[in-house]
């Protein structure tokens, strides 16, 4: 006979998933934007990385660390930023 604990729940895995899908978009909007150049490819896997949240995202936006914050406000304007390049390139040709 096996026992088992009437509150065993399975792990929540949201946290390790949403890490490391923020980090391989991020990885990949790198390889565009020095590899190849590619300024929209770029932009569109950083403005998608910004999704998987790396940090918990159960914890309220003012009650997050400091750091937490600087981190995806930085992540947001580089994300502005190339959208800025790309549309300054677009209407200059």
């Amino acid at each position: 006979m096996t026992t088992t604990k009437e509150n065993d729940k399975p792990q929540d895995l949201t946290f390790t998933y949403n890490r490391f899908l923020y980090g391989a978009f991020v990885a990949l909007g790198l390889y565009f934007l020095l590899a190849k150049r590619e300024i929209s490819s770029a932009l569109s896997n950083f403005g998608i990385a910004l999704i998987f949240d790396p940090f918990d995202q159960k914890v309220m936006w003012n009650n997050r660390p400091a750091y937490q914050q600087i981190w995806l406000i930085v992540h947001l304007c580089i994300v502005f930023g190339l959208l800025g390049i790309m549309l300054f390139n677009w209407f200059v040709r």
